[in-house]
């Protein structure tokens, strides 16, 4: 039986994020379902200049991704439709990354709002006791922004803010090294393999090597 890994992007800036977890889990064989949110087309035409439209999805996906998709075990899902698929706890999935996940994802999802299919694939995930990963971007935060993260804690979510580390590249590090930082995190909290950063061995200035390498 497929069981995917849900990926859903939101309005948030930082896409970049999402298509570097989305090529990662392709990039180790894993099923993906993904879910765009009304909001997060807009950022993406404003961050990179690619459009996503519903009927022309794996062309527009896979231009966005840089990759050709025929081989790629990706579904999509309209993010206004709340029959789909992920919509159920009878569909079967391992889990869910939303990322990035902008403040009026995590409150929806954190109070079961289910405005769209990115909201109520979250909280089916959480109710089933998926693996369920949160990234919010957003800086700096009020007092509500933090209470629905408390409220994504303690409903079983991994809220994994987007906040890149140095030490695996070193304060030279480009913007993509910063990105591939945060989307190994998230790859981490789902458990999937992958050779996105560098890992701290306890050794200092190992960052000058790339990937900790001779």
């Amino acid at each position: 039986m497929r069981t995917p890994w849900i990926v859903g992007v939101s309005g948030a800036s930082g896409t970049p994020y999402a298509k570097a977890v989305l090529g990662a889990l392709l990039d180790a064989g894993e099923s993906v379902d993904l879910v765009i949110s009304k909001a997060a087309r807009l950022t993406l035409l404003d961050e990179t200049g690619a459009s996503v439209r519903d009927a022309h999805w794996k062309d527009d996906v896979g231009a966005w991704l840089g990759r050709d998709l025929g081989s790629a075990d990706l579904t999509y899902w309209p993010a206004n439709d709340l029959a789909a698929g992920p919509s159920s706890g009878s569909y079967p999935a391992k889990g869910m990354a939303v990322v990035p996940a902008s403040t009026a994802s995590c409150a929806g999802i954190a109070i079961g709002l289910s405005k769209d299919l990115l909201q109520r694939a979250a909280e089916v995930n959480l109710k089933e006791r998926r693996r369920t990963v949160v990234v919010p971007r957003e800086t700096p935060v009020t007092r509500s922004h933090l209470e629905h993260l408390i409220a994504l804690h303690d409903a079983g979510a991994v809220v994994l803010p987007a906040s890149p580390g140095f030490y695996g590249a070193g304060a030279e590090a480009t913007a993509q090294q910063l990105i591939d930082f945060v989307a190994g995190k998230v790859l981490d909290a789902l458990e999937v393999p992958h050779s996105l950063s560098a890992r701290w061995r306890g050794e200092l200035n190992a960052q000058r090597s790339p990937l900790g390498g001779p």
